[in-house]
């Protein structure tokens, strides 16, 4: 279908490595979209996505390191972030403030501060937001969440959501950066760093300083899945153990097993990291499950599995799977709201993040999701997954997310 060059949605793309990447071929596949710049620290991933955006649309891109020059185009209508975790807010907030609607990776934050501040920016400027969860998208996941909404469990006081498997990070030696990854702008906002080869471009999510680990990883899906179908997102309380059990110490600080239990006003939840091959309950290596007064459903990657207690019809399909960009660029169009909208992904992140300030600061917590702080431990909002200080010359800005 050709487009005229009117209609065009112009995308910038920040960060194009394995997931980017993905995102950026995602973006090509829509005919009204034009990829009018790419943005990489990392050049050897920056020619591989300027090539691929040659190879689809026959024009060469803008290919920048540094993110702000996408922002300045005037001509640029979105950007799609597919960094890593530590730098999706500070493009995130700069993009709403330069009058762009945004595509996000998910998790849309490295910490609760950050999640707050995006929150905030995207109501403040009015932008459409959409967070890569695409599962929100995936049809037998809609058919779940309604399934559960509608009463098809019964009354649901137990769920559970896990996810199976972690790499093995060990012992890395330090090393100078490759000539093609300017690493100080890779590190951002985030600690100064020694180099070496086990973090760029994929094993930095089991590093506090950039990663947010699995409960960032996975609990942003299916986490994500349990709040929905449960239609609650504010926790009261959340209490985590675990560590790094599984495969012995490393230069990674995030636990590659864990266990969390969090408190709602009248049903409580578990999420479960573990490095088994199978789910919970017979379900797939990542999954969401509902326990109620009626039967069990589990939820994964592969489908619905309903387990009745006496003669209880399961789920009806309803829902095709639908295409999570479409739904961003429809949004775009009308100014709706996407399926994975700010305001619910900002729940959903604090959820995943609320785990990791339980394991850091060692002990249980008290949320207080109206005004977003902990309650009565101000030590544990000290946390790095709650916030942490900006390295200079970078700095957050702060809108108010709560108003």
């Amino acid at each position: 279908m050709a487009v005229s060059a009117n209609d065009k949605i112009r995308v910038g793309f920040i960060g194009v490595g394995p997931q980017g990447a993905g995102n950026l071929n995602g973006f090509m596949n829509h005919p009204e979209v034009e990829i009018a710049a790419v943005c990489e620290v990392d050049s050897n991933l920056l020619a591989k996505a300027s090539s691929a955006v040659m190879k689809k649309q026959g024009h060469m891109p803008m290919a920048v390191k540094d993110f702000r020059h996408v922002l300045d185009r005037k001509d640029i209508d979105a950007v799609a972030i597919s960094t890593a975790d530590h730098w999706h807010a500070l493009p995130m907030i700069m993009a709403c403030e330069a009058g762009k609607d945004v595509f996000c990776e998910k998790p849309i934050s490295h910490d609760i501060t950050e999640a707050q501040s995006m929150l905030g920016a995207a109501k403040h400027y009015k932008r459409v937001v959409q967070i890569n969860t695409m599962q929100r998208s995936t049809g037998h996941f809609r058919d779940a969440i309604d399934f559960v909404r509608e009463g098809g469990c019964g009354k649901v006081r137990v769920c559970r959501a896990w996810m199976c498997g972690s790499r093995v990070v060990g012992i890395n030696p330090v090393k100078a950066p490759p000539a093609n990854l300017d690493w100080d702008f890779w590190l951002g906002p985030s600690a100064k760093t020694a180099y070496h080869d086990n973090i760029h471009p994929y094993m930095w999510r089991y590093y506090s300083n950039w990663g947010t680990g699995q409960s960032g990883n996975w609990g942003a899906h299916m986490i994500d899945i349990v709040l929905l179908g449960m239609k609650d997102y504010h926790p009261l309380e959340v209490s985590t153990v675990g560590g790094q059990l599984a495969y012995g110490k490393s230069d990674g600080d995030m636990p590659d097993t864990m266990i969390s239990v969090y408190k709602f006003p009248d049903w409580v939840m578990q999420w479960e990291v573990h490095n088994t091959k199978e789910g919970l309950d017979g379900g797939g290596g990542h999954g969401s499950e509902f326990i109620g007064e009626k039967g069990k459903l589990i939820v994964d990657r592969g489908g619905i599995k309903w387990s009745p207690y006496g003669d209880h019809p399961g789920p009806v399909k309803k829902y095709e799977n639908a295409d999570h960009v479409t739904d961003f660029l429809d949004n775009m169009r009308t100014r709706g709201k996407c399926r994975s909208d700010i305001e619910t992904s900002y729940y959903n992140a604090v959820c995943c993040h609320l785990s990791n300030v339980s394991n850091q600061a060692g002990r249980g917590i008290k949320w207080d999701g109206a005004k977003g702080v902990i309650v009565g431990d101000k030590k544990a909002m000290e946390v790095s997954a709650f916030k942490r200080e900006y390295r200079k010359p970078w700095k957050l800005p702060y809108y108010k997310w709560n108003a």
